[in-house]
Protein backbone atom coordinates (compact mmCIF):
# COMPACT_ATOMS: atom_id res chain seq x y z
CA UNK A 1 0.00 0.00 0.00
CA UNK A 2 1.44 3.33 -1.03
CA UNK A 3 1.78 6.23 1.37
CA UNK A 4 -0.95 8.19 -0.44
CA UNK A 5 -3.45 5.34 -0.14
CA UNK A 6 -2.55 4.75 3.49
CA UNK A 7 -2.99 8.42 4.31
CA UNK A 8 -6.33 8.45 2.52
CA UNK A 9 -7.55 5.42 4.48
CA UNK A 10 -6.37 6.89 7.77
CA UNK A 11 -8.12 10.16 6.92
CA UNK A 12 -11.38 8.37 6.21
CA UNK A 13 -11.11 6.36 9.44
CA UNK A 14 -10.32 9.49 11.46
CA UNK A 15 -13.28 11.32 9.92
CA UNK A 16 -15.56 8.38 10.74
CA UNK A 17 -14.36 8.27 14.33
CA UNK A 18 -14.82 12.03 14.72
CA UNK A 19 -18.34 11.86 13.29
CA UNK A 20 -19.23 8.97 15.62
CA UNK A 21 -17.82 10.78 18.66
CA UNK A 22 -19.70 13.93 17.68
CA UNK A 23 -22.95 11.98 17.30
CA UNK A 24 -22.44 10.29 20.67
CA UNK A 25 -21.71 13.65 22.34
CA UNK A 26 -24.80 15.28 20.82
CA UNK A 27 -26.94 12.29 21.81
CA UNK A 28 -25.62 12.40 25.38
CA UNK A 29 -26.27 16.13 25.70
CA UNK A 30 -29.75 15.76 24.20
CA UNK A 31 -30.64 12.94 26.59
CA UNK A 32 -29.28 14.86 29.58
CA UNK A 33 -31.32 17.91 28.58
CA UNK A 34 -34.42 15.71 28.17
CA UNK A 35 -33.91 14.09 31.59
CA UNK A 36 -33.66 17.51 33.24
CA UNK A 37 -36.84 18.60 31.51
CA UNK A 38 -38.65 15.41 32.54
CA UNK A 39 -37.48 15.85 36.14
CA UNK A 40 -38.62 19.47 36.32
CA UNK A 41 -42.07 18.67 34.97
CA UNK A 42 -42.35 15.33 36.81
CA UNK A 43 -42.91 13.58 33.49
CA UNK A 44 -40.69 10.53 33.01
CA UNK A 45 -41.03 8.53 29.81
CA UNK A 46 -44.52 7.01 29.35
CA UNK A 47 -45.84 8.59 32.55
CA UNK A 48 -49.38 9.92 32.92
CA UNK A 49 -50.35 13.50 33.69
CA UNK A 50 -53.53 15.49 34.15
CA UNK A 51 -54.55 18.58 32.21
CA UNK A 52 -57.42 20.39 33.97
CA UNK A 53 -59.29 22.81 31.74
CA UNK A 54 -61.51 25.60 32.95
CA UNK A 55 -64.73 26.98 31.51
CA UNK A 56 -65.39 30.28 29.81
CA UNK A 57 -67.19 32.40 32.46
CA UNK A 58 -68.66 34.62 29.74
CA UNK A 59 -71.05 31.91 28.55
CA UNK A 60 -73.59 29.72 30.30
CA UNK A 61 -72.72 26.77 28.07
CA UNK A 62 -69.78 24.46 28.86
CA UNK A 63 -67.07 26.03 26.73
CA UNK A 64 -63.37 26.89 26.83
CA UNK A 65 -62.12 30.33 25.86
CA UNK A 66 -59.99 30.31 22.71
CA UNK A 67 -56.95 31.72 24.55
CA UNK A 68 -57.25 28.90 27.08
CA UNK A 69 -57.34 26.45 24.16
CA UNK A 70 -54.07 27.97 22.95
CA UNK A 71 -52.66 27.53 26.46
CA UNK A 72 -53.62 23.86 26.43
CA UNK A 73 -51.85 23.44 23.09
CA UNK A 74 -48.68 24.98 24.55
CA UNK A 75 -48.80 22.52 27.45
CA UNK A 76 -49.59 19.56 25.20
CA UNK A 77 -46.41 20.24 23.23
CA UNK A 78 -44.33 20.23 26.44
CA UNK A 79 -45.91 16.99 27.57
CA UNK A 80 -45.30 15.34 24.20
CA UNK A 81 -41.64 16.43 24.24
CA UNK A 82 -41.22 14.60 27.55
CA UNK A 83 -42.69 11.40 26.10
CA UNK A 84 -45.60 11.43 28.56
CA UNK A 85 -49.33 10.84 28.13
CA UNK A 86 -52.04 13.31 29.05
CA UNK A 87 -55.59 12.95 30.32
CA UNK A 88 -57.73 16.04 29.78
CA UNK A 89 -60.50 16.63 32.33
CA UNK A 90 -62.82 19.56 32.96
CA UNK A 91 -62.54 21.63 36.13
CA UNK A 92 -65.65 20.06 37.68
CA UNK A 93 -64.65 16.46 36.91
CA UNK A 94 -61.20 16.28 38.51
CA UNK A 95 -62.07 14.42 41.71
CA UNK A 96 -58.70 13.20 42.95
CA UNK A 97 -55.79 14.27 45.09
CA UNK A 98 -52.45 15.57 43.90
CA UNK A 99 -48.92 14.23 43.98
CA UNK A 100 -49.47 10.93 42.20
CA UNK A 101 -49.48 12.47 38.71
CA UNK A 102 -48.21 15.76 37.39
CA UNK A 103 -51.08 18.19 36.96
CA UNK A 104 -51.43 21.32 34.85
CA UNK A 105 -54.36 23.46 36.02
CA UNK A 106 -55.43 26.37 33.83
CA UNK A 107 -57.72 29.26 34.77
CA UNK A 108 -58.46 31.53 37.70
CA UNK A 109 -60.78 30.66 40.60
CA UNK A 110 -63.72 32.32 38.87
CA UNK A 111 -63.68 29.70 36.12
CA UNK A 112 -61.96 26.69 37.67
CA UNK A 113 -63.14 24.92 40.83
CA UNK A 114 -59.97 22.86 40.89
CA UNK A 115 -57.93 26.07 41.07
CA UNK A 116 -60.02 27.18 44.05
CA UNK A 117 -59.16 23.96 45.89
CA UNK A 118 -55.44 24.19 45.08
CA UNK A 119 -55.19 27.81 46.16
CA UNK A 120 -57.00 27.15 49.43
CA UNK A 121 -54.70 24.21 50.20
CA UNK A 122 -51.35 25.53 48.99
CA UNK A 123 -51.59 29.31 48.44
CA UNK A 124 -53.33 30.69 51.54
CA UNK A 125 -51.64 34.07 51.04
CA UNK A 126 -53.42 34.74 47.74
CA UNK A 127 -56.90 36.13 47.26
CA UNK A 128 -58.56 36.84 43.94
CA UNK A 129 -61.54 39.13 43.53
CA UNK A 130 -64.07 37.08 41.56
CA UNK A 131 -66.91 39.60 41.90
CA UNK A 132 -68.59 39.77 38.46
CA UNK A 133 -69.71 43.36 39.00
CA UNK A 134 -67.61 46.01 37.21
CA UNK A 135 -65.22 47.97 39.40
CA UNK A 136 -61.54 48.80 39.87
CA UNK A 137 -60.92 45.69 41.99
CA UNK A 138 -62.59 43.23 39.64
CA UNK A 139 -60.14 40.37 39.08
CA UNK A 140 -57.55 41.97 41.36
CA UNK A 141 -54.93 39.83 43.13
CA UNK A 142 -54.03 40.30 46.75
CA UNK A 143 -50.72 38.60 47.58
CA UNK A 144 -49.71 39.21 51.14
CA UNK A 145 -50.12 42.93 51.73
CA UNK A 146 -49.86 43.88 48.04
CA UNK A 147 -52.76 44.34 45.63
CA UNK A 148 -52.48 44.03 41.85
CA UNK A 149 -55.30 45.51 39.79
CA UNK A 150 -55.65 44.90 36.09
CA UNK A 151 -56.27 47.35 33.28
CA UNK A 152 -57.79 45.08 30.59
CA UNK A 153 -55.71 44.95 27.45
CA UNK A 154 -53.00 47.18 28.95
CA UNK A 155 -51.67 45.68 32.18
CA UNK A 156 -52.76 42.28 33.46
CA UNK A 157 -51.33 39.78 35.92
CA UNK A 158 -51.03 36.02 36.14
CA UNK A 159 -49.61 33.62 38.71
CA UNK A 160 -47.36 30.81 37.51
CA UNK A 161 -46.72 28.23 40.22
CA UNK A 162 -44.96 24.90 40.54
CA UNK A 163 -46.07 23.27 43.78
CA UNK A 164 -45.30 19.99 45.49
CA UNK A 165 -46.82 18.46 48.60
CA UNK A 166 -44.87 16.35 51.06
CA UNK A 167 -41.23 15.29 51.09
CA UNK A 168 -41.41 12.15 48.95
CA UNK A 169 -38.97 12.23 46.06
CA UNK A 170 -41.51 10.67 43.72
CA UNK A 171 -44.19 13.27 44.47
CA UNK A 172 -45.29 14.86 41.21
CA UNK A 173 -45.76 18.64 40.94
CA UNK A 174 -48.86 20.70 40.27
CA UNK A 175 -48.48 23.60 37.84
CA UNK A 176 -50.96 26.45 38.22
CA UNK A 177 -51.72 29.10 35.59
CA UNK A 178 -54.00 31.54 37.38
CA UNK A 179 -54.60 34.66 35.32
CA UNK A 180 -56.88 37.67 35.49
CA UNK A 181 -57.99 37.00 31.90
CA UNK A 182 -57.76 34.03 29.54
CA UNK A 183 -55.01 35.62 27.48
CA UNK A 184 -52.82 35.82 30.58
CA UNK A 185 -53.18 32.07 31.10
CA UNK A 186 -51.73 31.57 27.64
CA UNK A 187 -48.98 34.08 28.43
CA UNK A 188 -48.01 32.05 31.51
CA UNK A 189 -47.85 28.75 29.62
CA UNK A 190 -45.74 30.40 26.92
CA UNK A 191 -43.44 31.89 29.57
CA UNK A 192 -43.01 28.43 31.11
CA UNK A 193 -42.27 26.85 27.73
CA UNK A 194 -39.60 29.45 26.99
CA UNK A 195 -37.99 29.59 30.44
CA UNK A 196 -38.33 26.12 31.97
CA UNK A 197 -34.58 25.44 31.74
CA UNK A 198 -33.73 28.61 33.65
CA UNK A 199 -36.47 27.94 36.19
CA UNK A 200 -35.20 24.38 36.69
CA UNK A 201 -31.65 25.64 37.31
CA UNK A 202 -32.86 28.24 39.81
CA UNK A 203 -35.54 26.31 41.71
CA UNK A 204 -34.70 22.65 41.11
CA UNK A 205 -37.46 20.45 42.45
CA UNK A 206 -38.68 23.06 44.96
CA UNK A 207 -41.98 24.91 44.86
CA UNK A 208 -42.16 28.43 43.47
CA UNK A 209 -44.83 31.05 42.77
CA UNK A 210 -44.09 33.76 40.23
CA UNK A 211 -46.13 36.87 39.52
CA UNK A 212 -46.01 37.81 35.83
CA UNK A 213 -47.26 40.97 34.14
CA UNK A 214 -48.68 40.84 30.63
CA UNK A 215 -48.14 44.14 28.84
CA UNK A 216 -50.43 45.60 26.17
CA UNK A 217 -52.12 42.33 25.26
CA UNK A 218 -54.54 44.19 22.99
CA UNK A 219 -51.59 44.89 20.68
CA UNK A 220 -49.05 42.15 21.46
CA UNK A 221 -51.24 39.28 22.59
CA UNK A 222 -49.53 36.95 25.09
CA UNK A 223 -45.99 37.60 23.83
CA UNK A 224 -44.80 40.49 26.04
CA UNK A 225 -44.58 39.16 29.58
CA UNK A 226 -42.41 40.40 32.44
CA UNK A 227 -41.52 38.80 35.75
CA UNK A 228 -42.76 41.08 38.51
CA UNK A 229 -41.55 39.11 41.52
CA UNK A 230 -41.03 35.72 43.09
CA UNK A 231 -43.90 35.74 45.59
CA UNK A 232 -43.48 32.21 46.93
CA UNK A 233 -43.15 33.16 50.58
CA UNK A 234 -46.03 35.64 50.60
CA UNK A 235 -48.30 33.29 48.63
CA UNK A 236 -47.69 30.40 51.03
CA UNK A 237 -48.14 32.48 54.18
CA UNK A 238 -51.75 32.68 55.34
CA UNK A 239 -53.34 36.11 55.27
CA UNK A 240 -54.61 37.48 58.59
CA UNK A 241 -58.30 36.97 59.19
CA UNK A 242 -60.39 40.09 58.44
CA UNK A 243 -61.36 42.12 61.47
CA UNK A 244 -64.89 41.36 62.70
CA UNK A 245 -67.52 43.99 61.99
CA UNK A 246 -69.82 45.49 64.56
CA UNK A 247 -67.89 44.09 67.49
CA UNK A 248 -68.48 45.43 71.01
CA UNK A 249 -65.66 47.41 72.55
CA UNK A 250 -64.71 46.35 76.02
CA UNK A 251 -64.93 49.07 78.65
Amino acid sequence: MSDDVRNLVLGVVAAGISAALGWLARTYLWKRKLRRKQTFFGLPENSECLLVVNRDPATAEPAVHRFDVFALLELSALIKDCGAHVQVVTQDAAHQGFGERTEFCVGGPGSNRRMVAHMAAMLPGVRVNVDPEPGPDRGAFQIGSERYRMEPGVTEYVLLARLTAGERRDTRPVFLFCGQRAITNQAATRYLARNHERLARKHGSHSFVLLLKVINSQAYGPDVTELVADVTRAAQTALPAPAPRGGHRAD
